[in-house]
């Protein structure tokens, strides 16, 4: 009744069509800027082509979810999205690599012309099989059992992200599973307990830790105490924001992003900044809360609570990994290798990231009620 009762053109109307913009307007000042540094970097005319592709991709990718019904396909599909979760986090640990720095992380998977980031992949996977986990157990979130169900749904993935050695993106996965969970109706003393837990193990834990680990994490937020190594990418990231004044040097212009290593992942930020001044910062910057409110306006009007649960995931997602890349550039925070969505180059990235509101945009084409259809209690 739902596939025929609307046709095609009259579905795509509902799309969120602002939202759409913003995601599109922050891509082209990701995809204007590698043009103006592409005769700076090997290979630079091959990411500003990548990441155009991804953007394309990723628009019609939106518009291909969009119009999948994702309460009839997580319902079915939930519980194998989570085990093929963990199935390419394995692949990731046997068979990745990293074709920047060969002693990082290995993270990527080799696919022929294309290198693969699966956690990328996972991030929107892990969404979709967590909100229909709270969605079972809401009416009883804050009993111990059902915490300690999905608790352990969620700590398989991130403690598998783990292991596979990428912490930006296990604090990735734990900002959207509290912040799933809060919006569940999760009580805040849990949360006080999980800080309170933290901080006592904190001490026990350090002495554990290699002194990689340890340096990389003191440096994040003091890189002075090791300016020529470990602090040496967040200080030149700063150096280079600094540089860029009010307006930037513009779109040819800027030397100290030069200085910065792995520039265009990590530290994308501060190439912009430089460019484009805090004016392009501020213009990305009212793009991303723009979209942000919108999908926050899709999960308030949604008829189905695993909507809703949805684009707070979505939610989670962009304010995580924008507050932490723009704390890791402006050196007041760990470098753990976390992008800037819609900015960061990188295919992966920037074609899930782009999927990652197809989410939402199914909330709010499923939102309308049809004739026959009866809510579940």
């Amino acid at each position: 009744m739902k596939v025929f009762s609307t046709s095609l053109s009259e579905r795509l109307r509902r799309l969120d069509f602002v939202m759409l913009a913003c995601a599109l307007g922050m891509s082209l000042i990701s995809i204007i800027t590698l043009y103006g540094i592409k005769d700076q970097y090997a290979g630079g005319s091959r990411m500003f082509l990548i990441q155009s592709a991804a953007t394309v991709l990723g628009l019609c990718g939106v518009v291909v979810m969009a119009l999948f019904d994702y309460d009839a396909l997580i319902s079915r599909f939930w519980l194998p999205l989570s085990l093929l979760s963990m199935a390419l986090l394995v692949l990731v640990k046997v068979r990745g690599y990293n074709p920047a720095d060969p002693n990082g992380p290995r993270l990527w998977v080799d696919l022929g012309p294309i290198d693969w980031q699966p956690t990328e992949t996972i991030k929107i996977m892990f969404i979709m099989s967590m909100a229909k986990h709270i969605d079972i157990v809401k009416k009883k979130i804050n009993h111990p059992k059902n915490l300690i169900a999905v608790g352990i749904h969620a700590m398989v993935i991130i403690g598998m992200v783990i292991w596979i050695d990428d912490l930006g993106s296990a604090l990735v996965f734990m900002c959207v599973i509290a912040v799933m969970m809060y919006t569940a109706g999760l009580s805040l003393w849990y949360y006080l307990g999980a800080v309170v837990a933290v901080v006592i193990a904190f001490p026990y834990i350090w002495p554990h830790l290699g002194e990689y680990q340890q340096m990389r994490i003191l440096t994040g937020f003091d890189p002075m105490i090791d300016p020529q190594n470990k602090g040496y990418q967040a200080l030149m990231s700063r150096a280079a924001i600094s540089a860029g004044g009010f307006w930037g040097a513009g779109l040819k212009g800027g030397t100290e992003y030069l200085k910065v290593p792995v520039a265009t992942t990590d530290c994308f930020f501060s190439i912009v900044a430089e460019k484009f001044g805090f004016f392009g910062v501020m213009c990305y910057m009212a793009l991303m809360m723009v979209l942000i409110i919108r999908i926050v306006h899709v999960a308030r009007t949604s008829r189905k609570d695993m909507g809703a649960f949805m684009c707070a995931g979505a939610v989670a997602v962009m304010i995580a990994q924008t507050a932490e890349n723009m704390g890791m550039n402006l050196a007041m925070l760990p470098v753990v290798g976390i992008t800037m969505p819609f900015l960061s180059y990188g295919g992966s990235s920037m074609l899930f990231t782009w999927l990652i509101l197809g989410l939402p945009q199914s909330v709010r084409l499923h939102n309308t009620k049809y004739y026959f259809e009866r809510e579940k209690a």
